[in-house]
């Protein structure tokens, strides 16, 4: 516990209360929020509470009134969010008091990161821990006074009836937290500008890697723990470690991090994609909702695993779970929606945490007949592996090989039946009350799920995944783009809004670099500098070389904060510097170079100790500790060379290409007419240009 927290933790200590207040509200109330555009908001717009949405306006009631702020940040998706709505925010009770005394403030998290991340960093900082939902108590000029995550009504009343009192007897007191508050609030990310001398090592690398070994969970995959999140990018940056390094236990331990993730209950056998975690080890019962972020770069890692092993299960992964997104949360204009919610209703018209997705044993006799004897076996509907309230998470523990051998068939024969199974459960799902979806579409998760596509076309070579990409980055172009270079970060019933953000401009310009490395087409190149160059104007901090979630245009936060660590999605100064190194070699930059290397090494000390939450700034320093090929494809069938190349696992290469005369730098003097030269370049230097594919890759290998 931070000493100058003490006192007023002591006076906020939360006790149990036997007050009840069952009261709910008898007529339909609307707030402010009826005029916000984001589900999570509108869901929230006929509580009593009288919202407001995070703006001026409301910010300057709270100083007219002097009153304390409520500032409850959530999403859409939120399981313990719409909890709480319903224990709380829906009470008359509970609205009185928060009417009387405070300005309530509901925040989208997914729409507003920036303020996410302001108070979440404080509540951390209060209480050890963070999540959502996140209700904070500020002062009226924004500064957090106390904070938590889910509380029971009597938990929340009692809380804001002690903190109301404090607040109009002694607000000095609550004053003098706030400012020691504020200031742990700007240290606690702060960087500092490492002036030793660059050196990035390889044992650097080694020793993360075996840090990051201590907490792995070999038997199950993923890390230790009770619950399992997938992690996406940082088995991404184990893959490639292990494959560069010819590590096979690493190997081995990704493999069957990726089969339990695409076998077990995280995954969606009938409908494709992923949920957001599991609540256990084992990777079996889920937290039920899809998240856009998630599924864009699970297809990104499933479709370069499929590159190192060949793994059918892998491509089948990837299939689904491009079907699911195009069938679930993609819009008719190529953008796609946020997430669907893990709550539905049962049969009771009650809403319940997985109620869509689970199954009870009676029903999947009834439905399959015959069958059911062979898909409970295969999907363990045993009183061992049941969920509560007799409920089935589908389940799978055997291989389909293995399962065959077991039942006397052939995998031809399990193959038809699993379709089958799947087409029947699929129509009956359909037939209960679908989850809710967010379809609010945020450029930044855009961006990866074009990452996804252009990942899986490199893998799979299908046509298909190429137009996605190419229509989402263009509803990008003509949405999210403005006429000065800046991009919106959200985009919902045609209105496009709120000021972009870095994590906005770092995915968007990595996309498009990906995208011109499918097509050739040096207008994401283009793109992708003007991006970058727009964000060292408004973003970097010329200290210490790092960037700003915020633009310097932003207005009406009580700091400006930096997103270093990298969590279910990497940090935007991880992408960054990434983006930075690879537009530094395509147009021999020097600049975007030397910012790229501060960058990483500002933090390599930390991504050494904790590598967990620094996974993709080590996948940068892989780009230093070893070679790092610089491949130009030039000539009349660069396309078809490239497209060879690509079916080879190459983590370690710049690919750069042109079937005529190109003026960018990497392309330049490359072209020669009726002629296709592959070379292989390190820092500027090339080896003698190859016409085969095979003996170019044998120079990378």
């Amino acid at each position: 516990m931070r000493p100058h927290f003490a006192l007023l933790l002591a006076v906020l200590f939360l006790v149990s209360c036997n007050q009840k207040s069952t009261e709910k509200q008898q007529f339909k109330h609307t707030n402010d929020l009826i005029n916000e555009s984001s589900p999570y908001l509108l869901q929230h717009a006929h509580n009593p509470v009288d919202w407001k949405a995070y703006n001026p306006e409301s910010l300057a009631k709270a100083k007219a009134e002097n009153k304390l702020i409520i500032i409850s940040v959530g999403y859409s998706a939120c399981h313990w969010c719409h909890v709480m709505e319903e224990e709380s925010f829906e009470n008359d009770s509970v609205a009185k008091i928060m009417n009387d005394n405070f300005i309530s403030i509901k925040v989208d998290r997914e729409e507003r990161p920036d303020i996410d991340q302001i108070y979440m960093n404080a509540v951390q900082l209060m209480t050890g821990k963070g999540g959502w939902p996140l209700n904070c108590i500020a002062l009226p000029d924004g500064r957090p006074i106390f904070g938590g995550t889910y509380f029971t009504r009597q938990e929340w009343m009692k809380m804001l009836t002690e903190l109301s009192t404090l607040y109009k007897k002694d607000p000095q007191k609550v004053i003098s937290y706030a400012d020691k508050l504020i200031e742990g609030i700007k240290k606690s990310d702060l960087i500092q500008l490492n002036t030793d001398a660059i050196d990035f090592k390889s044992s650097d690398l080694n020793s993360a890697v075996k840090n990051w070994k201590e907490i792995m969970d070999i038997q199950n995959g993923g890390l230790v723990g009770d619950s399992k999140f997938p992690m996406p990018k940082a088995l991404h940056f184990l893959l490639r470690y292990s494959f560069q390094n010819k590590d096979k236990n690493l190997q081995k331990y990704v493999d069957n991090t990726l089969l339990n993730m695409a076998n077990r209950g995280l995954y969606d056998p009938i409908g494709g994609g992923f949920y957001r975690y599991t609540v256990d080890a084992k990777w079996h019962v889920p937290h039920f909702e899809k998240m856009l972020y998630d599924n864009a770069q699970l297809v990104s890692l499933y479709s370069d695993a499929y590159l190192v092993n060949k793994n059918e299960t892998y491509k089948k992964t990837v299939e689904e779970t491009l079907a699911f997104v195009e069938k679930e949360l993609m819009a008719e204009n190529g953008a796609f929606y946020s997430s669907l919610d893990a709550d539905s209703k049962n049969k009771s018209g009650k809403l319940e945490e997985g109620a869509y997705y689970s199954w009870e044993k009676k029903e999947l006799q009834n439905i399959l007949q015959t069958d059911f004897a062979l898909f409970q076996d295969y999907y363990n509907i045993n009183e061992t592996d049941a969920w509560e309230s007799n409920k089935y998470v589908l389940f799978k523990t055997m291989s389909d090989i293995d399962f065959a051998k077991k039942h006397n068939i052939t995998i031809t024969e399990l193959n038809a039946k699993i379709n089958n199974w799947k087409q029947i459960l699929l129509q009956q799902r359909q037939k209960r009350s679908r989850p809710h979806l967010d379809n609010k579409t945020l450029t930044s998760w855009n961006a990866l799920m074009i990452k996804g596509y252009t990942a899986a076309y490199r893998s799979f070579k299908n046509p298909h995944y190429k137009e996605m990409a190419l229509k989402n980055a263009a509803f990008l172009l003509d949405n999210q783009l403005q006429k000065d270079g800046s991009l919106f970060h959200s985009y919902k019933d045609g209105k496009s809004s709120i000021t972009g953000f870095s994590e906005d401009y770092a995915n968007v310009v990595d996309a498009f670099i990906a995208l011109y490395q499918i097509t050739l087409d040096e207008k994401w190149l283009t793109k992708a500098k003007q991006l970058t160059d727009y964000s060292i104007n408004h973003f970097l901090d010329k200290k210490t070389n790092m960037i700003y979630f915020t633009s310097n245009n932003s207005k009406d936060l009580i700091t400006r904060k930096m997103e270093i660590r990298d969590d279910a999605i990497p940090g935007s100064n991880s992408v960054f510097a990434q983006n930075l190194f690879l537009l530094g070699h395509y147009y021999s930059n020097a600049t975007y170079s030397k910012i790229a290397k501060q960058m990483l090494h500002n933090v390599v000390s930390d991504a050494v100790k904790y590598p967990t939450e620094h996974y993709n700034w080590l996948n940068l320093m892989l780009n230093y500790t070893g070679n790092y090929y610089e491949v130009a494809v030039s000539g009349k069938d660069a396309f078809s060379k490239i497209n060879t190349l690509q079916i080879y696992y190459l983590p370690n290469i710049l690919i750069a290409g042109a079937t005529k005369e190109s003026s960018l730098p990497i392309m330049e003097s490359r072209f020669i007419p009726n002629e296709t030269y592959i070379y292989v370049c390190v820092e500027g230097a090339c080896k003698l240009p190859e016409t085969d594919v095979k003996k170019a890759v044998s120079k990378l290998q």
